[in-house]
């Protein structure tokens, strides 16, 4: 019940006071608090209410104390008060809901004025809430780095005065990619999480799916929006059949197709002809066509590889990057033989992005075997044991090694 109610509380304390650090101080309190009462007295028979009245207390206390404070929120209010006025009235709430003013907050942390990486960064620490060593390790940097890279974005929108809204159908095309790009990341996190005990954290993919429907559904004619949401669909679609009995990852070649979510992949096929429909294909919709031939396929066999191919060639002409690379080596790999996807694995080796990026050593260690260089492919595995954050993911790589 917290992780449902925390983003929705923080939005609407943001929303209201025009400062997130105050709005994530006074969220937390106000959760500590129902863990102190609650248990004694009860839930509440609506609970997102009373942590929302409990909050708004805390915070009005805390600028009762610091005139100085309350004088420059007032001044961020009042310019909320001003764009709130001419924005369209947001979503109402039902009777006990805290209104959702989540898709404010995300528009706010994604705004041009705030520097690329520190949009997805800040919007993963204050809406999805992921810790920051969790987004440091998302983004492959220190942990350092990506607190600096979090305050720098607070202070950013508190002396900018960014509005706390959502963006007007002009200001949509330049603002909608950072937002897409943040629920990615949150999905990614859920998909693939990069510590802790478990390979998946279901709540954070489910979290991503569901605001990429709401993006959806209040954007129905941005093809993006369509292909992200088909992109989630179809991946998560596997979820059921990518841990064994004892948490451990399974290989997609070994998976049980029976056990993948067919409604779901059927919902994600259709929104795949929508986002490729009508105009030149963007990356989230190439990467959910290639989601798509894996789920339609019988086996790994049958997969239709060459079209998989030739789908990573738009992407890496679209978005170029080392990580779209392994992807379309391990699928030339697939369609040429593991001697060619070795040969474009190797010239990636200078990449310095994928020195911490697992999947590359991973891949680089599969295609050795497969060639019979067991001695390589043993010094690949160790150097992705060394840079693998989930435990799981860690004893897998524990037993390629000892095979």
């Amino acid at each position: 019940m917290f992780r449902e109610e925390h983003g929705l509380l923080l939005a609407s304390l943001a929303r209201r006071f025009g400062d997130l650090d105050l709005a994530e101080e006074v969220t937390s309190e106000a959760i500590e608090a129902a863990l102190r009462h609650w248990p004694a007295e009860g839930l509440p028979a609506r609970p997102g209410a009373w942590l929302l009245t409990t909050a708004r207390r805390k915070a009005v206390d805390r600028l009762r104390r610091d005139q100085a404070y309350a004088a420059r929120l007032a001044v961020l209010q009042a310019d909320a008060e001003r764009d709130e006025a001419l924005a369209p009235p947001p979503h109402a709430a039902g009777a006990g809901e805290l209104p959702d003013e989540r898709l404010q907050l995300f528009f706010t942390c994604a705004h041009p004025a705030l520097a690329a990486e520190d949009r997805t960064a800040l919007t993963l620490r204050s809406l999805a809430g992921l810790t920051t060593p969790e987004v440091a390790r998302a983004f492959l940097v220190p942990t350092a780095t990506m607190a600096q890279r979090i305050v720098r974005a607070k202070k950013k929108i508190r002396e900018a005065r960014i509005p706390f809204r959502v963006p007007g159908p002009d200001e949509l095309p330049e603002r909608l990619p950072g937002v897409l790009q943040v629920v990615y990341s949150v999905f990614t996190e859920g998909y693939a999480a990069s510590s802790g005990p478990r390979l998946q954290r279901l709540d954070l993919a489910e979290e991503a799916v569901r605001l990429a429907r709401i993006l959806h559904r209040l954007l129905p004619a941005e093809r993006e929006a369509a292909g992200l949401l088909a992109l989630l669909l179809l991946v998560h679609a596997r979820r059921d059949a990518r841990t064994g009995p004892e948490g451990e990852p399974v290989l997609l070649e070994e998976q049980d197709r029976g056990r993948w979510d067919r409604a779901m992949i059927e919902e994600g096929r259709d929104l795949v002809v929508r986002a490729l429909t009508g105009g030149p294909a963007g990356p989230y919709g190439v990467q959910a066509a290639v989601a798509a031939l894996h789920d339609e396929a019988a086996d790994v066999e049958s997969t239709d590889w060459a079209q998989i191919v030739a789908l990573y060639d738009v992407l890496l002409a679209l978005t170029p990057s080392p990580v779209v690379a392994v992807n379309r080596a391990v699928a030339v790999a697939m369609r040429d033989g593991p001697g060619a996807g070795l040969a474009l694995l190797d010239a990636l080796a200078g990449e310095p992005r994928l020195r911490a990026y697992p999947p590359y050593a991973v891949a680089r260690g599969d295609l050795l075997t497969r060639l019979g260089r067991e001695g390589e492919a043993a010094v690949a595995y160790r150097e992705a044991l060394e840079a693998t954050g989930t435990e799981p993911e860690r004893a897998a790589l524990r037993r390629k090694l000892g095979e």
